[in-house]
């Protein structure tokens, strides 16, 4: 099982989710950000309500500021990483959903082609280690500090 998710990651390379949040997104200024999912796979959807963007996961649903945001929240809400960093600069959102997003299909891909011929039951296990690889090293590089609140009356962050 670990071999199949250690060819998985060498075939990925700089395609891997966690070296892409390393480098594209942590090296950048960031604010952590918190969702409440469980650290399973999920099935994460972006609806679009007359209050504007949110994303369901399960039976919950968490508001977004816009549609960049809202693919780029899905990404680790799909992976079940509770804990990660935003860009703070909103124009370089929408670049670093694309590569994640594009980044999690071709792991799936590259994961099926490594599983032919394998027993569904063996395949679920190798996905879910697999998944569990990518948020635990997500996890590890961590979200970074929370943004100061900004305190109105003094005016002071």
């Amino acid at each position: 099982m670990t071999k199949i998710v250690e060819s998985v990651r060498a075939k990925l390379a700089g395609d891997w989710i966690p070296v892409l949040y390393l480098e594209k997104v942590r090296s950048q200024r960031t604010r952590s950000f918190h969702l409440n999912v469980a650290s399973k796979e999920t099935s994460p959807e972006i609806l679009y309500t007359l209050l504007g963007i949110e994303i369901k996961v399960g039976n919950r649903r968490f508001a977004c500021p816009d549609l960049p945001t809202a693919r780029y929240i899905r990404v680790f809400a799909r992976i079940g990483c509770s804990d990660f960093a935003v860009p703070y600069d909103i124009s370089k959102i929408s670049v670093i959903a694309d590569e994640l997003e594009t980044a999690w299909h071709r792991a799936i891909l590259v994961l099926n082609r490594e599983l032919r011929g394998i027993e569904a039951p063996t395949a679920g296990r190798v996905r879910s280690a697999l998944i569990r690889q990518i948020r635990d090293e997500i996890k590890e590089i961590g979200p970074g500090d929370a943004m100061p609140a900004f305190d109105r009356e003094t005016k002071q962050q």
